[in-house]
């Protein structure tokens, strides 16, 4: 296929709607890459997809401290939609509503890390999209087929900065969960910091998900040592009934952490057989702890083990065939690689150094397979379809990091490639599943020091960068930038999801709801005021509603289009509201007509030609006084 390059090759640098196309090459800031034009040409055809055709991949990343979760296409780096889980967001009426308001429970905010899109037999299944919220521990489950946060559970008992979460298991019968923070449980006990190391614990979990509801439920729950959860990842094929924890702070230690707790040569990779803790529950071998059933690993052997790995581990991830764990050290400049067959054959042998508050220590040297050399400050890794590893290192590099590509089984490192910020986490289409692709790899970088993008003041964007890999040699393309700050994300073929285009009318259960601006009406008993409504292109009705001061004001709002993109909005002058009704959909607005006056209201959503027309007044009148309706 032939596009019209002269426009895409005007400048050496070509910029596009959303980013910027990066030439191939290692670089540092002060040097600059060498620009040919078919460099040029084929970055921008790999990248560029023209009107009309579609992106190849879905991209769901998780936007840290902005409390909701970017979707991007794949090849264009291009930002689709921002979904709102655990922060109100005007743009889509998120939070302004009664129903998601409910949701997020009062909270204005949360700190989003690591989607997990829900598994069938070990591979993306497209259903649901799961996060986690570190600030406030709390977990959302997102619907994939119309892209809304439909779930918050929590804030989860125990649990105290639940960083390291939300991975599926193989048929997403659980999410992982894990405290990053160790306190005195149940939440609300006070002891002395002095007292850590013997009366602070940490919690891992399984947070039971409903087969078909996709419903969030507390599962089971262990007590661990006061350690640091860093990262979680779980089994597949082999391994699948088990889950991994990447931990620090193996010295229980307080005080200023970033020399306290380095000071042990090894931290532990905290594994868990979750079918035996389930089966735990069943058998009553817990304790109630702060309203969770929670196993202590030391009375029920068999739950819980602990394996040595080098310093600081990071990240944690097991390879698509459930053979090995990774686990990069981010204070050594290597990656450990377990075998899972030998951890059984040395919990069957009892292979073991010691033990951790009764967790069994396993032998390091009986499960260890190889260390990877890939350099200081090594973070992540995701895998590809052709049996290779990648590991991101942040230390190395004169840009500020390093993707470093290896090879599982000989455990060679074939390529490395420069990045021009402090990398973070990698995506990679369906690494944490069995069946990844091998198209295109996703960095997703920290700071950025060498001005790779026009300067917005202090703060700068978060950059994402596009990296071929289905070659010997990973290629950068393109840069694109997003809200900070990124964590983590995972990548689905496009043609996985079926996302609806409208709400059929007869899904729609709420009995509040009416289907005919005929229909429409207000209802008064004695305060209270109910106010039932329709929204069609371009007209509200009822478009004037008479209350009286102090009137508490219930509004039910149907969108009665049966059409794709016909949202409506919905919002009061001066009421600090923000409501989108999608088509076929019913939202519910509450309340309390403050002041005496007229106070217009309107679509904030584009309709129709007519759309300034969709107007109506809501008339507040001081005293007892009568109500109308037109």
């Amino acid at each position: 296929m032939k596009y019209n390059l002269l426009k895409l090759t005007l400048l050496s640098g070509i910029v596009m709607l959303a980013g910027t196309i990066i030439i191939p090459g290692c670089y540092g800031k002060k040097e600059k890459p060498t620009v040919t034009q078919s460099d040029i040409e084929r970055a921008a055809l790999q990248t560029y997809v023209p009107p009309g055709k579609l992106d190849e991949f879905y991209m769901f990343i998780g936007n840290g401290h902005s409390g909701n979760v970017g979707v991007y296409g794949l090849p264009s780096m291009r930002l689709m939609v921002t979904i709102p889980v655990f922060t109100p967001y005007p743009a889509t009426g998120y939070g302004f509503d009664k129903e998601s308001k409910e949701m997020l429970g009062g909270y204005t905010w949360g700190d989003i890390h690591h989607p997990s899109i829900s598994e069938t037999n070990g591979d993306y299944d497209g259903r649901w999209l799961f996060v986690t919220d570190e600030a406030n521990n709390r977990m959302a489950r997102i619907d994939l087929r119309d892209f809304k946060t439909k779930q918050i559970l929590g804030p989860l008992p125990n649990i105290s900065g639940d960083h390291c979460s939300s991975f599926a298991t193989e048929n997403t019968e659980y999410l992982l969960s894990a405290s990053r923070f160790s306190i005195p449980l149940p939440k609300g006990t006070f002891e002395k910091i002095e007292d850590y190391a013997t009366k602070y614990k940490g919690i891992v979990a399984g947070i039971a998900v409903d087969p078909g509801s996709g419903e969030m439920s507390l599962g089971w729950q262990v007590m661990t040592p006061p350690f640091q959860f860093d990262y979680g990842a779980t089994g597949k094929g082999p391994s699948k009934d088990w889950a991994f924890w990447s931990t620090y702070n193996s010295e229980r230690a307080t005080g200023k952490l970033e020399a306290t707790t380095a000071k042990n040569a090894m931290d532990y990779t905290f594994v868990v057989n979750w079918k035996a803790a389930e089966k735990a529950i069943q058998d009553g071998k817990f304790k109630m702890i702060g309203g969770a059933k929670v196993i202590d690993p030391k009375e029920v052997p068999g739950v819980a083990y602990v394996i040595p790995v080098a310093k600081s581990p990071h990240g944690i991830d097991v390879s698509p065939d459930g053979k090995y764990i990774v686990v990069p050290g981010k204070l050594a400049p290597i990656a450990t690689v377990f075998s899972f067959e030998k951890m059984l054959t040395a919990i069957q042998n009892k292979d073991f150094t010691g033990d951790e508050d009764g967790i069994p220590v396993l032998n390091p040297n009986s499960i260890k397979v190889a260390e990877i050399k890939v350099g200081p400050g090594s973070l992540h890794t995701q895998f590809d379809d052709k049996g290779y590893a990648y590991t991101s290192t942040y230390g190395e590099g004169k840009g500020g990091g390093t993707i470093v590509k290896w090879k599982l089984g000989t455990w060679e490192i074939v390529d490395k490639l420069q990045v021009n910020y402090n990398i973070g986490h990698l995506a990679i289409a369906g690494s944490d599943s069995k069946h990844p692709g091998g198209k295109y790899l996703v960095a997703l970088n920290k700071t950025g020091k060498d001005g790779q993008h026009l300067n917005v003041g202090p703060m700068q964007p978060k950059s994402l960068q596009l990296i071929d890999i289905s070659g010997t040699k990973m290629r950068l393309l393109y840069d694109a930038f997003t809200d900070p700050e990124t964590h983590f994300a995972q990548i689905i073929p496009a043609n996985k999801l079926k996302p609806i285009q409208f709400y059929p009318k007869a899904e729609n259960k709420n009995l509040k709801a009416i289907w005919d601006p005929k229909d429409a009406k207000i209802v008064r008993n004695g305060k209270n005021v109910e106010v039932y409504m329709t929204a069609v292109m371009s007209n509200f009705a009822p478009n004037t509603i008479e209350v009286n001061e102090g009137d508490k004001v219930t509004m039910y709002i149907t969108n009665i289009e049966q059409d794709r993109d016909e949202s409506h909005g919905f919002a009061i002058d001066e009421y600090n509201m923000s409501v989108v009704i999608e088509p076929g959909e019913t939202k519910t607005v509450e309340f309390t007509a403050g002041k005496q006056g007229v106070f217009p209201f309107y679509c904030t959503v584009f309709c129709s030609p007519l759309h300034e027309e969709m107007q109506g007044n809501l008339l507040v009148k001081g005293g007892n006084s009568a109500m109308s309706v037109k």
